[in-house]
């Protein structure tokens, strides 16, 4: 007995099957409603915004890791997402050559300036679409209803008086690519949520607090639920694993705090829409709410007597 040895391989000891490839194959393939519902409401213009926000995105994310003589690993599939959900985040006329610096902008600044992937403090799609944003702000406010090439406001901007539920519910309204259908986004949440890539607390809060915060400021809180881009940030941009909280309790107060931030702009602020600005004040918070919230270790904090 006295000849047997204990060896410990060194952390982390607790092993998970679900490789980063795994987890951005099924993202993607949550998107696949929400990217059908914008090719058959916007067309050709859904695919040029797609194809060229995707393209650009792994093409910076490629020059990057050969500029920096580092291992090329497009092959993850982050990049390719976060090009697809910028894309979904914009309007459909966009110029093209402005989402190839949009995108690039994402990956760029948003993900690589930081380390690259895992190291990022913010949502790098949000960081391109603020920039985008506060770059090109008349192209960006400029919207197409679904079929037809007649400029509109959403029905976010208009108010509520001018739009149906079912418009609202199916996607047959004025809006970004991917944010107009709420039941495609509703099919890919519920896909990620049975394979576990989301957790359902974030989603669940921010929703339930956009509904009792309208109810408290006299609106109504199916609109604010359906129009813009609640439920689409909601379920895909706020979960991102890596700028949200890593507790439970974290990811409510998370939650809580994307929509608070979100219904003071839609109500009081100068934006009908602040979706992109609520989720990046609460990703610089998410290093302090993993701190807050995080289990206390046995003894921290404990005095020994001398």
């Amino acid at each position: 007995m006295d000849d047997l040895k204990l060896l410990v391989s060194p952390s982390p000891h607790v092993r998970d099957t679900d490789t980063t490839e795994k987890i951005m194959f099924a993202v993607l393939i949550a998107l696949l409603p929400v990217v059908a519902a914008a090719i058959y409401f916007f067309r050709w213009d859904a695919v040029r915004v797609l194809l060229l926000s995707a393209g650009s995105a792994v093409a910076t994310e490629t020059i990057w890791q050969r500029l920096r003589r580092k291992p090329i690993r497009i092959g993850d599939g982050s990049a390719l997402i976060t090009g697809v959900l910028l894309a979904l985040s914009l309007p459909p006329t966009i110029p093209s050559w402005m989402v190839i610096v949009g995108s690039a902008f994402a990956i760029a600044i948003g993900k690589q300036v930081f380390g690259g992937l895992g190291h990022n403090p913010f949502n790098p799609a949000l960081v391109g679409r603020a920039f985008m944003l506060a770059s090109f702000s008349q192209a960006m406010t400029k919207w197409t209803p679904p079929i037809d090439g007649v400029s509109a406001a959403t029905p976010l901007a208009l108010g509520a008086a001018v739009s149906r539920v079912p418009d609202l519910f199916f996607g047959s309204v004025a809006g970004s690519l991917g944010e107009t259908s709420a039941l495609a986004i509703l099919l890919g949440g519920i896909y990620l949520f049975y394979k576990g890539v989301i957790d359902y607390r974030i989603p669940v809060s921010i929703c339930a607090t956009v509904t009792v915060f309208a109810l408290l400021a006299g609106e109504d809180p199916i609109f604010h639920l359906l129009a813009g881009s609640v439920l689409f940030a909601a379920v895909y941009m706020a979960t991102d694993m890596v700028t949200s909280p890593i507790t439970k309790p974290g990811r409510w107060i998370f939650g809580v705090g994307v929509a608070v931030i979100i219904m003071l702009i839609r109500i009081w602020g100068g934006y009908p829409e602040g979706v992109t600005f609520a989720i990046l004040l609460m990703n610089a918070a998410t290093p302090l709410i993993n701190r807050w919230t995080r289990p206390r270790i046995y003894g921290q904090g404990v005095k020994v007597s001398e």
